[in-house]
């Protein structure tokens, strides 16, 4: 059985993971939510106005209030500015299992803070809501990515062939896990 607590402060060295605040649409804006790059390889729609990132937010904020979702703004410490976000976007209560999404803007990227992050919202998956298993996936041309799951120890397990059409052409979807058991080794 799960343990809701819904979405909780995770501190890492480098990191503050923690609820979307409306004072984050700045930063957003500047840093990845309009960038179409980050967007495109996210498959989320780019925004361009404080008008729609407020629209999103709303969502966001508002969905605080459930204790089974779980969606972070990634922050950077030094300098307080969200510069991607990172969510458990899908829950599963019955078979005991979260999937994990994340994006960085492209400035941040190869530094480490996907990562970073990623490692963090695995053991608070695992330690705090107590899932059986983590996965992930990613289109197959996403090496960034890839690399971040392997980072994170995650084990592949399967492509779903030609699940998004990108940019003309089709790309698969490549799903990684990681067990309870394997994360307390």
């Amino acid at each position: 059985m799960l343990t809701h607590i819904g979405t909780q402060t995770i501190e890492t060295e480098r990191l503050m993971l923690r609820r979307f605040r409306y004072a984050d649409d700045h930063a957003m804006l500047k840093y990845w939510i309009s960038d179409e790059t980050v967007q495109k390889m996210y498959s989320e729609p780019v925004y361009s106005t404080r008008a729609e990132v407020k629209q999103l937010l709303d969502k966001y904020i508002t969905s605080y209030e459930k204790s089974d979702y779980y969606r972070w703004a990634v922050i950077l410490k030094e300098n307080n500015q969200c510069i991607g976000q990172i969510a458990y976007f899908l829950v599963d209560n019955k078979n005991h299992f979260g999937e994990i999404e994340y994006c960085i803007g492209t400035a941040f990227q190869n530094k480490g803070y996907a990562t970073e992050a990623t490692r963090a919202v695995v053991s608070f998956g695992f330690d705090s809501i107590h899932l059986h298993k983590v996965q992930i996936c990613t289109k197959s041309i996403n090496a960034k990515s890839k690399r971040v799951i392997e980072k994170c120890g995650f084990t592949y397990e399967g492509a779903l062939r030609d699940y998004f059409y990108f940019e003309g052409g089709y790309v698969d979807r490549l799903f990684f896990s990681i067990l309870a058991e394997e994360y307390k080794k």
